[in-house]
């Protein structure tokens, strides 16, 4: 077992940081490439929580939301989620579909198909930066998509959440095109990951 700690006190948090930001950026420049047209994306906030808190960090526990889970295997093991607000999952799809957003109605089959492929890009990119930054492999497993309130949707990772210790990493960041779009990344290793992802990186 490793003796790897997470504490906002040390280095260990802004090297974070910069995974954070490097792997939020690296999304952004999928998402736009997707949709074909200029995306911006605002410095990300990273921050270091309790499990308890990352609901209120996200606007509450009530909040509607669109969530993206894969599990992560290869040099790390843990999962990832990326999540964002009901309404900007459907002005998201609307973009790619060229079609005017619905923000009342469920998802069709195939807007679910493509907010499914939307994730999926999103995550995958943000994965293969932390690989490419850590000469690691890195694999994910096929997305889980739900939609859901953020209290529910966060039942599952923390059925992993007593491996990890008591705070994990929430990357939040928004994506400005004709819409503003707030994005959520929870990512999730083990604590014997993080501790061989910053040895790569000579900490």
């Amino acid at each position: 077992m490793s003796d790897f700690t997470l504490d906002n006190s040390h280095n260990y948090f802004d090297v974070l940081k910069e995974l954070g930001n490097i792997g939020a950026g690296n999304a952004t420049t999928a998402l736009s490439q997707m949709l074909g047209c200029k995306v911006d994306m605002k410095v990300p906030q990273v921050k270091l929580l309790e499990f308890k808190e990352i609901g209120e960090a996200m606007g509450g526990e009530e909040q509607l939301m669109a969530g993206v889970y894969v599990m992560v295997a290869g040099d790390i093991a843990g999962s990832m989620m990326f999540l964002l607000e009901k309404k900007a999952a459907h002005s998201l799809v609307a973009k790619l579909m060229m079609t005017e957003p619905n923000l009342e109605d469920d998802f069709s089959e195939m807007e679910w198909s493509a907010l499914k492929e939307i994730g999926n890009i999103i995550v995958s990119s943000y994965l293969n930066s932390l690989a490419t930054m850590t000469n690691m492999k890195i694999v994910s497993s096929v997305p889980d998509l739900t939609i859901d309130m953020a209290g529910a949707l966060l039942s599952v990772p923390a059925i992993h959440f007593g491996e990890m210790g008591d705070k994990m990493l929430l990357i939040e960041t928004r994506f400005l095109d004709e819409v503003d779009i707030e994005g959520y990344f929870i990512l999730i290793p083990d604590l014997e990951s993080y501790d061989r992802i910053l040895t790569t990186l000579g900490m």
